[in-house]
């Protein structure tokens, strides 16, 4: 038949990974911030798998992902800027930089005064 004894006589070895989905399904849950390398890591220490790559499968066949946190933004309400009611009130400053045709260049302090108007 043209065929080998060893492929004639092999007997397939079915993988039974549901111990290992259930192991990584609660060390997902016990370990949020862990990726599929440091899961595999945990699962190797308890010598249930040998293999990254089937680690990887599985971690992806479970759809898992490491969770990103929210970044918290502070609610503050905007309020409108309350004119000044009187002379001195509010001032302002800021920089200005120009550049002469000489090409140096040279920086300014810019002071004001908001006057109210009556």
């Amino acid at each position: 038949m043209g065929l080998s004894r060893t492929a004639y006589r092999y007997c397939p070895v079915k993988n039974n990974d549901q111990i290992i989905i259930e192991r990584l399904k609660e060390l997902a849950v016990e370990y949020p911030r862990y990726g599929y390398l440091m899961l595999h890591e945990l699962l190797k220490r308890e010598g249930l798998v040998i293999n990254r790559k089937r680690t990887y499968r599985l971690y992806k066949l479970l759809e898992l992902q490491v969770r990103t946190k929210q970044r918290k933004k502070l609610l503050r309400p905007r309020l409108p800027m309350e004119l000044p009611a009187s002379i001195n009130q509010r001032w302002s400053m800021d920089f200005v930089s120009d550049q002469l045709a000489s090409g140096r260049r040279f920086r300014v302090l810019n002071v004001s005064m908001i006057l109210v108007e009556s």
